[in-house]
């Protein structure tokens, strides 16, 4: 290779990294002015909003616009990720709690959508991911609330009926599981652990592979990585980072039984979010049981020219034979026709709850 034409590039890489490393501070000190303005003229009884997803949808859509490659987007969004959420953390430190422990992958949507540079709390449950927030312990939270292949998580929806939180954004994030046990296990496998959706979304590929070995429910697939860990008799089914975490070798990669199985992720908060030009309202609406309830609520939708994503049923929790929809539609309240939607469904339904308006998950994400 000729060094007289290969120096001139090396070089030419060289000042690139220096401009950009120069862009990226000035960027951060650009983030800290805005973090200034904010606190100067907000009103002190407020609570000043650092973490902005329908600016940063924004942000990362019109990057998108402007990408021309060679790089893909999907390549280029990452470090925009991350230097986001570092000049977010110079301005204000943020703590995420999501459903632990270590190595779930609840963790791994938190890493995505927030990047690396903020604070993770790990909670032992979903109940406590809500209380973590409600209690202000945690500015956000991120639960699981809905799987392509096993449906919804019928803990979150409770706890959305039960507690009084906006949802301020949605992660979607692809679900490979991996068959692992310890780099130290010589003999036969004994049991199988992992999370009972998991179990479910592997259930075809585990008949196949060990018919006949028992399949236990734990809390969490990190818990039964980290279990196994601990006895060479466990194999676990879990993610990639519960291996590494965990020191487990991985046996069989990618065995769930649906490729495209993905699980959809929300982020909870306490502010209502503003419109990014492409969003998703939630609201929970109850009714009485009886014929002709669900297609009364619909109605208002279809008049409106609104487009429903998703339709959940859950009795409701007071025993009184009534039921709530977990509705999902395309739309902010901000929208005149979503403001009305809404009205005329509270006309009709015993009661509505707005839960928030915020940015669709973007699929590259």
């Amino acid at each position: 290779m000729d060094k007289e034409l290969l120096e001139p590039l090396r070089n030419r890489i060289d000042e690139i990294d220096s401009e950009i490393l120069s862009l990226v501070n000035e960027r951060a000190e650009t983030a800290l002015a805005v973090g200034k303005l904010k606190e100067e003229y907000s009103d002190p009884d407020e609570t000043v909003s650092y973490y902005r997803p329908e600016r940063e949808a924004q942000i990362l859509r019109k990057l998108e616009q402007d990408n021309n490659g060679p790089l893909a987007f999907t390549n280029v969004m990452p470090i925009f990720k991350e230097i986001i959420s570092a000049c977010l953390n110079i301005e204000k430190r943020i703590s995420v709690a999501y459903l632990g422990p270590e190595g779930t992958f609840t963790e791994a949507a938190v890493s995505k959508h927030f990047g690396g540079a903020v604070e993770k709390n790990s909670s032992s449950s979903i109940e406590e991911v809500f209380e973590e927030v409600q209690s202000s312990r945690s500015h956000y939270g991120v639960v699981p609330v809905e799987n392509s292949t096993e449906g919804m998580v019928n803990q979150t929806l409770d706890c959305l009926l039960e507690r009084e939180l906006n949802i301020c954004g949605e992660i979607e994030l692809p679900i490979h599981q991996n068959f692992m046990r310890s780099q130290k296990a010589i003999d036969a496998i004994l049991e199988i652990r992992a999370h009972e959706q998991s179990l479910a979304q592997c259930r075809n590929w585990l008949e196949r592979n060990y018919p006949g070995v028992p399949k236990v429910s734990v809390a969490s697939n990190a818990e039964a990585a980290r279990q196994a860990s601990e006895d060479f008799a466990i194999a676990a089914i879990a993610g990639q980072v519960s291996a590494v975490r965990y020191g487990l070798e991985i046996i069989h990669s990618r065995i769930e039984d649906k490729s495209d199985n993905r699980t959809r992720f929300l982020v909870l908060g306490k502010e209502r979010i503003l419109p990014s030009g492409d969003d998703k309202t939630s609201a929970l609406v109850s009714v009485n049981n009886e014929p002709g309830a669900l297609l009364k609520v619909l109605e208002p939708f279809q008049n409106h020219g609104i487009s429903l994503t998703r339709i959940e049923t859950r009795p409701e929790r007071k025993g009184n034979w009534s039921y709530v929809f977990f509705i999902d539609f395309d739309g902010h309240v901000s929208e005149q026709r979503v403001e009305k939607v809404l009205q005329e469904v509270g006309e009709i339904a015993l009661g509505v709850r707005f839960l928030g308006s915020y940015p669709k998950a973007s699929l590259q994400e």
